[in-house]
């Protein structure tokens, strides 16, 4: 039996894997509560697990928003995740869980709460405009084999966003700040797996006047950058006249955040290739496993002035380097 220490060590060193850990949650099923599927949520956004408190009702919340709760002296707002999803659950909402990301809290009732599982990224399928855009990804959870079982994946930016839309949507250039120059012909290398966080990203970089290349997961960016660094020896050109940076999520499909950046930093073809990591994982033990793996910066997700501002000192950080 593993001792609680060996857990703890075990789960720290999970960003030098490629692997990450699953909790696995039910929401209901059909108008009867029958056919109920497992859901899942990374363990890094859960903050904690408890009991359905009493939730007091706040006038005029949007749709799906049961009220709020006072956890511990916090007020934290409570999303119904089976409204938002779209089933009915059988037993009622007996379980809350507390999440923190974005640099934001909030909680999300469920039914139940069946395991965490300790997942490889490449168990992980994309599954974009899965359930009207809510499921980001489908995880094999017990592998590649033809019982396995079966877990969507939640796009919680998305849910979010469209529960509690901005003041505004659109990116102001005045607040951007100046264009960034990169060299002619060289661009951005960017990696999201949400098609939420694609759209504000590009019309950032887009604001800023950047050019991009836009990926789905680490493993495409990989592949991308591979395919970028041939084409630049060829003719006889470093890689960084072609790709000024490398922007990227940490959740995503088939290969994270971490494993992208490690590979770069540790191929001698990339290594003055600046990494920035944009990822709605906050807090500082993140952060932590950010420095870890060489990244450059780290942004929370999502404010359009904070990542402009960061790719702004990265990049120029890299050319007084150069």
């Amino acid at each position: 039996m593993k001792s609680v220490q060996q857990e703890v060590d075990e789960r720290s060193n999970l960003t030098n894997s490629n692997k990450f850990e699953l909790l696995l949650f039910r929401l209901g099923g059909d108008a009867k509560g029958e056919h109920s599927e497992l859901f899942g949520i990374n363990v890094f956004k859960i903050r904690e697990i408890v009991a359905m408190p009493e939730v007091t009702a706040v006038a005029g919340s949007p749709p799906h928003m049961l009220g709020v709760v006072n956890l511990r002296g916090q007020i934290i707002t409570v999303l119904d995740l089976p409204g938002i999803v779209g089933v009915t659950p059988k037993t009622g909402l007996n379980i809350m869980l507390v999440t923190e990301f974005a640099r934001t809290t909030q909680a999300f009732a469920v039914e139940s709460v069946d395991e965490i599982v300790r997942l490889d990224w490449s168990q992980v399928l994309t599954a974009e405009g899965t359930a009207g855009g809510k499921v980001t990804s489908i995880a094999r959870v017990d592998g590649d084999t033809q019982n396995t079982r079966l877990a969507q994946v939640l796009d919680v930016e998305t849910i979010l966003r469209e529960l509690v839309p901005p003041e505004r949507d659109d990116i102001d250039p005045e607040t951007i700040g100046p264009k960034v120059l990169l060299k002619p012909g060289s661009v951005v290398l960017a990696a999201d797996d949400s098609v939420v966080a694609r759209n504000l990203i590009e019309k950032g970089l887009e604001a800023m006047g950047v050019h991009f290349i836009m990926t789905k997961s680490g493993k495409e960016a990989w592949d991308r950058l591979q395919s970028i660094a041939e084409g630049a020896k060829a003719e006889g050109l470093p890689i960084t006249d072609r790709v000024a940076m490398v922007l990227t999520d940490l959740e995503m499909p088939e290969m994270d955040g971490f494993t992208l950046t490690r590979l770069i930093k540790q191929d001698p073809r990339f290594g003055k290739i600046p990494v920035v990591i944009h990822s709605s994982l906050s807090g500082k033990t993140n952060e932590d496993h950010v420095k870890g793996v060489g990244a450059d910066a780290y942004v929370a997700k999502f404010s359009a002035e904070d990542l402009a501002g960061t790719i702004r000192s990265v990049l120029g950080k890299a050319a007084t380097a150069a």
